[in-house]
């Protein structure tokens, strides 16, 4: 049975990458090492279609409680900064000093649960993850539980500067020194085997259950629910990895990132089964806007995430085609345009 949930925010990131004040700090902090496209170009610049991001929460997620609109101090000039859903928060209202300037997502993520404001439950979007089609809290909040997709995967890293993979074993190293996979799932069998995770889900979870310890947990890149006190119990167990990783102004193999926080629900069994078709992510570059296109109007799926990669070989282009079929998908103007 569903019961009313307490109140859900929803949390987006945002950076200007175009801002010269934002590049000029930034140059100062760059690292001597290499991560890869981790901290490359294709992180920090504008495609211009946030509004559609608002559009999109407006028309199919009328029921948030708050935004809370997360920046280093850059704000578009269409923004209507006074509707009354909109929290502007600027890194230095919650990130501790030490930790700043940053420009490491994994610092801002990983300190929310400092805003004191900020909802229990609360949803975190990156900024090109978008909502395309009518969604209820339920289908990211039941009983005041996360509802998520859970497949257990095998490590296939191939690059030893690939920064993200890195960052995903430090995680699992954590969740595999609290938790015991037999007990986990022995727990809760029926939550990691479950017919909304599809075929392939089941099967790969299957075949690594053998095993002592968990190897990964899938991740579909796309909006997170979250809770502010796992967020918190998990600074009270690992405050001096957590620390060291928010140290890090840039991205580094050494960091911890918000998934950590995503496993512990997980394994705690504090969570409900999502559906796998939910939503969807899209490298750009490696798959064409026009194919895009009718992947999303095939499988009607609610949220969307268009990662931006090293292969968009023209960006201006791409920009161009990807905002069209926004426009076409969300035409009307929301409340939070000026």
């Amino acid at each position: 049975m569903k019961k009313k949930n307490e109140k859900i925010d929803f949390v987006i990131l945002w950076v200007d990458g175009n801002d010269p004040k934002w590049l000029e700090e930034k140059k100062k902090y760059i690292p001597d090492f290499d991560n890869g496209d981790s901290n490359g170009a294709n992180r920090y610049r504008d495609w211009d279609n946030l509004k559609y991001w608002f559009r999109g929460v407006e028309k199919f997620a009328p029921w948030v409680n708050k935004i809370y609109f997360v920046t280093w101090g850059h704000i578009p000039e269409w923004l209507d900064t006074n509707n009354k859903k909109l929290k502007i928060i600027n890194h230095s209202d919650y990130i501790p000093r030490n930790y700043l300037p940053t420009y490491n997502s994994n610092t801002i993520e990983l300190n929310l649960f400092r805003l004191k404001e900020l909802s229990e439950n609360f949803v975190l979007f990156n900024d090109d993850q978008f909502i395309i089609n009518k969604i209820t809290e339920f289908d990211y909040f039941k009983n005041n539980l996360p509802v998520e997709y859970f497949s257990e995967i095998i490590n296939t890293t191939e690059f030893v500067n690939d920064t993200y993979s890195h960052n995903l074993l430090n995680n699992m190293a954590i969740v595999n020194k609290y938790f015991k996979k037999k007990d986990v799932y022995k727990k809760n069998i029926f939550k990691y085997l479950n017919f909304k995770y599809g075929f392939k889900g089941n099967l790969s979870t299957i075949c690594l259950m053998p095993f002592s310890k968990f190897s990964l947990i899938e991740n579909q890149h796309l909006p997170v629910p979250l809770k502010k006190s796992v967020i918190k119990k998990l600074w009270d167990l690992e405050f001096k990895a957590l620390d060291a990783s928010s140290l890090n102004r840039y991205r580094n193999l050494t960091d911890l990132t918000q998934f950590l926080v995503r496993y512990f629900q997980i394994c705690l069994g504090d969570f409900y089964p999502k559906n796998y078709r939910f939503g969807k992510s899209f490298a750009l570059g490696k798959v064409s806007v026009s194919d895009i296109d009718r992947e999303i109007k095939k499988h009607n799926y609610k949220v969307v995430c268009f990662n931006d990669t090293l292969n968009v070989t023209d960006f201006e282009k791409t920009k161009k085609q990807l905002n069209i079929l926004f426009e076409n998908l969300l035409p009307e103007e929301s409340s939070f345009e000026k």
